[in-house]
């Protein structure tokens, strides 16, 4: 691909993501009710068990491939300037492999995290799967994006403004 090309792609690719808003599937009581569960869950096997259904339901009612979940017991990723963390990565999505990891750890004192962050992360890292599969996207965050993960929220009964 020139130069030209890619930038057209990136472009193409932009657009469409910033042009589509909502995420269009039928949101189920069984992905409410996991939603809820998970909401109040604090404990890793517990999460990984209602994540793993959440995570399918959605993919079913979406009629896409099914994602994997893995969660980790470590520390999220993250690096400090001037003793203060700058950046830190709650999770990540791998289109080839089709998983999505989630660090189970705050950064600095390795708490576990809050019932509402790790939801937040699986929901982020979910629409990141969506874009891939459903929109044929090379899933980025913009504006669009952010507007497909607040219609899935909302859709789910949970969102905090």
């Amino acid at each position: 691909m020139n130069f030209m090309n890619f930038r057209l792609f990136k472009q193409t690719n932009y657009e469409k993501s910033n042009s589509t808003t909502t995420i269009k599937i039928p949101i189920s009581d069984e992905a409410r009710r996991l939603t809820s569960l998970l909401l109040k869950s604090k404990i890793e096997e517990e999460r990984q068990t209602l994540g793993d259904g959440l995570l399918d339901e959605l993919a079913d009612l979406a009629k896409i491939d099914i994602v994997n979940l893995k969660i980790s017991e470590t520390k999220q990723y993250h690096k400090k300037r001037n003793g203060k963390v700058a950046m830190k990565r709650y999770g990540y999505y791998k289109p080839g492999n089709k998983y999505i990891y989630i660090s189970n750890r705050t950064a600095v004192r390795g708490q576990i995290l809050a019932p509402k962050t790790f939801l937040d992360t699986l929901l982020h890292e979910w629409t990141h799967h969506y874009d891939y599969q459903k929109l044929g996207l090379n899933s980025i965050h913009s504006a669009g994006f952010y507007a497909r993960l607040k219609d899935i929220k909302e859709k789910l009964g949970y969102f905090v403004y």
